[in-house]
């Protein structure tokens, strides 16, 4: 299984608009975060976990031309926002996007995008739109196991495929989803900041759950400026936890 991480930052990205800070000065790659996204090849198949507003950007970035699917974690617009530029691939791959997302996500994507759910315009974005659960479902050749979260009070999703799990944009994960997690060798898990959020993890409990679940390597992701620059942060981890960066790439 190939793992790229599309983009690793909190919604407004990093470098933040008119912020000055050391971390959005940095001149270090990782410290520059596009919001939080991966790409997922296994068997021949393609997908994305997330389309947010810097999607198109990042598939150009990392030289990606071609996707079967789309999973979604919830329907905020720093997830959702980028999903009409999978059009290029209708058309130049000639395929349907499948996408998949729960109930509520599935109700604010035909919000967002009514031209793509509820009308026949030309060069729209084809789309197949799959409602999802917490059962466990197929994508192609992928197995998928729903990993349930809380954001704040919104029911998110997170994604087991094979050895690696993934879940972001939560601040609490019940003893049951993370028995799901137990196993894996690669974990990736939101760590916002340090300091307490009312939707996000920050690191120390971020770290909390690393330990519960006790994969080989952790990667935490969705991180904001105030985490502080990519090399400080890093040395300061315990061995098998790392920081993700933009371009990070994972053979699993």
């Amino acid at each position: 299984m190939k793992v790229v991480f599309l983009g690793t930052g909190t919604s407004t990205g990093i470098p933040i608009i008119g912020c000055h800070c050391a971390v959005c000065e940095s001149k270090d790659p990782k410290d520059k975060r596009t919001r939080t996204s991966i790409y997922v090849e296994q068997e021949g198949t393609k997908l994305v976990v997330d389309t947010g507003p810097d999607f198109r950007a990042q598939m150009l970035r990392e030289g990606i031309e071609d996707i079967d699917a789309v999973l979604f974690t919830h329907a905020h617009k720093d997830h959702i926002a980028g999903l009409d530029d999978v059009r290029p691939i209708n058309y130049l791959q000639k395929k349907v996007i499948d996408v998949y997302a729960n109930e509520f996500t599935t109700e604010r994507l035909k919000a967002e995008y009514p031209y793509i759910f509820g009308s026949s315009y030309p060069g729209i974005p084809l789309i197949n739109l799959n409602l999802i659960g917490t059962e466990n479902f197929q994508v192609r050749s992928i197995h998928v196991i729903p990993l349930e979260g809380m954001h704040g009070k919104m029911p998110v999703l997170g994604f087991r495929f094979g050895s690696f799990s993934y879940i972001t944009d939560v601040n609490f994960i019940a003893e049951k989803e993370l028995e799901k997690i137990k196993g894996s060798k690669v974990f990736v898990i939101d760590a916002l900041h340090h300091k307490h959020h009312y939707s996000h993890f920050t690191l120390e409990e971020a770290l909390e759950v690393v330990k519960k679940v006790n994969a080989d390597t952790t990667y935490l992701i969705h991180m904001s400026h105030f985490m502080g620059m990519h090399q400080e942060v890093e040395k300061d981890l315990p061995q098998n936890v790392h920081l993700s960066y933009d371009g990070l790439t994972l053979n699993i």
